[in-house]
């Protein structure tokens, strides 16, 4: 695999991780703030969002900082989606 396509493979996996990240925030919120108890579902979350997030970075890096630089750049990308996404339906009042 050449050097571009691979770096290619990796922006996309981050913006994979980052929709998982960003995604799994957005439903923890939306789910926490209606639950009896929020504190275990923001805990919870956080450890499995944080885990898959940063062995999803450890496992594309593999000891190569251009592709730890390109799956963050992709990890943004998926932030600035998902906020994008998430502002327009706030209009909703939650159920």
């Amino acid at each position: 695999m050449n050097d571009l396509s691979t770096l290619t493979l990796v922006l996309i996996a981050g913006i994979l991780l980052g929709t998982f990240f960003f995604g799994g925030l957005w439903w923890t919120v939306r789910k926490g703030i209606v639950s009896q108890h929020p504190v275990i579902w923001f805990f919870i979350s956080l450890m499995i969002r944080m885990g898959a997030t940063l062995a999803g970075f450890y496992f594309i890096a593999r000891d190569h900082w251009e592709r730890a630089i390109i799956c963050l750049i992709g990890f943004l990308i998926a932030r600035a989606i998902i906020t994008w996404l998430t502002r327009t339906s706030s209009a909703n009042p939650v159920h």
